[in-house]
């Protein structure tokens, strides 16, 4: 059997992505076809960790708009990426997964208080790991969050899954002539503002070498894919050739 191309990763899900065709909230059909696909790439033997956002509860930047306090709309949005964390860890169990919720926030009624080396011996030990409360500090995105517990836990790659099908030199909504680019620098990124992940993120990404892929969640078995080294999706590393 064909061995995965990668041992240890960090899957970035949108909360937007967890609201499938509804736009706002969880869509069931959509946990449970992430669920069925990460317990899918667990059963090759890849150390599977997973990173949510919030987006599809609460934005922390869309509250301070409106005139909230920055830091208090930002730790609601950490607060909605718990209860996401938590959905996923019921389909992934329920998908037969052994799973475990760390939270930047404590909450010990709900989840682990996010410990690096306790992160890593879940991982060693089979369990999924999901990474909850972002940063835990206002003003980081779960994007930063991504890129910094994937450099702490020493992952491979962080596999950005959206519900586009890579990065676009402009909105593919809008404009149906838009280009998709299948390799990216993180200097390309940071230069033309494209929208992989916050210049935060992508410049802790570039520091540390991580590779960042970014494909399409909605379609079945791009997990899967990706981690078995097909060509999908968007590419950005330290060289876009």
């Amino acid at each position: 059997m064909e061995k995965p191309r990668y041992k240890r990763v960090v899957l970035k899900i949108s909360g937007e992505a967890l609201s499938g065709n509804q736009g706002f909230g969880l869509q069931h059909d959509m946990l449970v076809s992430v669920a069925k696909q990460v317990a899918e790439i667990q059963d090759l033997g890849v150390e599977v960790s997973l990173v949510v956002g919030g987006g599809n509860l609460w934005r922390g930047i869309t509250g301070s708009a409106q005139g909230m306090d920055r830091a208090q709309a930002d730790y609601m949005g950490m607060l909605a990426t718990v209860m996401n964390a938590l959905a996923l860890q019921d389909a992934l169990e329920k998908a037969g997964s052994d799973t475990r919720v760390l939270s930047a926030i404590e909450m010990r009624q709900v989840a682990e208080p996010y410990i690096r080396r306790r992160a890593i011996r879940h991982l060693e030990k089979g369990r999924i790991v999901i990474f909850a409360a972002g940063t835990g500090n206002p003003y980081f995105s779960t994007d930063t969050t991504a890129a910094l517990r994937a450099a702490e836990i020493e992952a491979e790659v962080i596999l950005m899954a959206k519900r586009v099908d890579g990065v676009y030199d402009s909105d593919p909504l809008i404009n149906p002539k838009a280009q998709r680019f299948e390799r990216l620098s993180y200097l390309d990124v940071l230069s033309r503002g494209l929208g992989v992940m916050d210049s935060t993120a992508t410049s802790l990404c570039m520091d540390n070498n991580i590779p960042v892929i970014v494909f399409d969640l909605t379609k079945q078995g791009n997990i899967h894919r990706v981690v078995m080294g097909e060509s999908i999706g968007t590419y950005v590393g330290r060289d876009s050739q």
